[in-house]
């Protein structure tokens, strides 16, 4: 099944989009042992995402063996501008500027050191 062209993942296919990313192949089990360490939820219903997203084409299913592996379909940072954009769109009305302030001045997401150095160097080559 190809990749769609409209990346949509709900909230709860992003958490397992993460762990895929991470992970790179899981079974079904072990996304929901990873999921189980930070929210409530139930084998049958990890699986029956997985199998959900396997239909949307969001993730691949190997199934030639008794247990089944899945992957991600869909690129990582293909994924993150797309959303990106939306929100941009959506929520600041198109103003990166604003994304930013919001994000930097965010007191529960502090920017590390490192972080305001990366970004630095990124608003630097913009001005070149």
């Amino acid at each position: 099944m190809s990749a769609p062209k409209l990346i949509r993942p709900t909230e709860s296919e992003l958490e397992i989009l993460q762990i895929l990313w991470t992970k790179g192949i899981a079974t079904v089990r072990e996304v929901h042992e990873e999921l189980s360490q930070t929210k409530e939820a139930g084998y049958t219903t990890t699986l029956k995402l997985m199998q959900i997203m396997h239909e949307k084409g969001i993730v691949k299913r190997d199934d030639s063996m008794r247990t089944h592996v899945y992957q991600a379909a869909v690129n990582k940072e293909k994924t993150q501008k797309h959303l990106l954009g939306k929100m941009i769109d959506s929520l600041f009305g198109g103003s990166p500027t604003q994304l930013v302030i919001q994000a930097l001045g965010d007191e529960k997401h502090k920017a590390s050191k490192e972080d305001i150095e990366k970004i630095q160097a990124l608003l630097d080559g913009l001005k070149k």
